[in-house]
């Protein structure tokens, strides 16, 4: 994992949504559409570069996929788009959101 990319569990991402962070979905349009995390942001992997991070200053970013495979596939991507932002990733992804009892829509 990149040095700014720490890791998190679902748990603590879903506390600090509720505190005010960016969840930001790297899934693509049809496994968002399937389920996805409410207030989360998609922006798929595919079209990474070409979307701004709709972060405000001191706003923390965290990142997840499926299962935590392409979050750490593409760290180094994450932490460059994140910027001076906090960035975290989720570890398990969506599917330990989904394990630890977290609504999905």
């Amino acid at each position: 994992m990149a040095a700014n990319l720490k890791s998190i569990d679902a748990p603590t991402a879903a506390g600090m949504q509720a505190s005010g962070a960016l969840l930001v979905d790297v899934r693509e349009d049809s496994e968002y559409a399937t389920a996805h995390i409410a207030g989360s942001e998609l922006i798929p992997l595919s079209r990474f570069e070409a979307r701004e991070l709709p972060v405000a200053d001191g706003q923390a970013v965290v990142y997840f996929c499926a299962s935590g495979n392409r979050t750490r596939v593409h760290a180094a991507r994450l932490a460059a788009k994140a910027g001076a932002a906090d960035a975290y990733v989720m570890e398990g992804g969506i599917n330990a959101w989904a394990q630890a009892g977290l609504p999905i829509e």
